[in-house]
């Protein structure tokens, strides 16, 4: 009997293929839970275990996708830096492999999204500050509406602090501050 692995057809597996088969599935659903599309994380368990760089082609034909859905596959994981894109080609072709030390692999994937949200929240925060701050002081503006600015204000301001918190926690994660015992060195 044949068993379905990854939208295609094949023999069936061994009792360590059958194994990698489910962590594979465990990285795709984890990474799903984080926002990455869940066929891009069993791209990513895939390029895991494998031994050496794969070319589009082998990975699409891996994991029986179209072509263009591959390719944004592979460049959500690049970006991510969960997965690198080799400088030398074979035989003309991209070649890309897999982070496999989950202490980078968490570093590159976690300091890119939160710092892309520290970037979104501040800038849109320290935007509306100033403009609360001068409805605030404008003798136009009804006490209603002072009243309501200045509240919105300190939450705002709160925010700043927990944006700037959460700065420092993002440089310290990309310094590798939090993984000197975690990872053996």
């Amino acid at each position: 009997m044949k068993k379905a692995t990854f939208g295609e057809m094949k023999e069936p597996l061994s009792p360590r293929e059958e194994l990698r088969a489910g962590v594979i599935d465990a990285i795709a659903e984890t990474m799903d839970l984080y926002g990455v599309n869940y066929t891009f994380g069993q791209l990513y368990g895939i390029m895991f275990f494998e031994d050496r760089p794969m070319t589009l082609e082998e990975m699409r034909q891996s994991m029986n996708m179209s072509k263009s859905n591959m390719s944004y596959a592979v460049r959500a994981l690049t970006e991510s830096k969960m997965v690198e894109k080799l400088k030398e080609k074979d035989d003309r072709k991209d070649q890309y492999v897999a982070e496999t030390d989950f202490f980078k692999a968490f570093q590159s994937f976690f300091t890119a999204k939160l710092q892309r949200e520290v970037d979104v929240m501040l800038g849109a925060v320290q935007a509306a500050i100033p403009v609360l701050s001068d409805l605030i002081l404008n003798l136009d503006t009804t006490e209603e509406e002072r009243n309501l600015c200045l509240e919105d204000l300190r939450k705002l301001k709160h925010a700043v602090s927990y944006y700037e918190w959460l700065q420092k926690f993002v440089n310290d994660l990309r310094g590798g501050v939090y993984f000197g015992e975690a990872n053996g060195e």
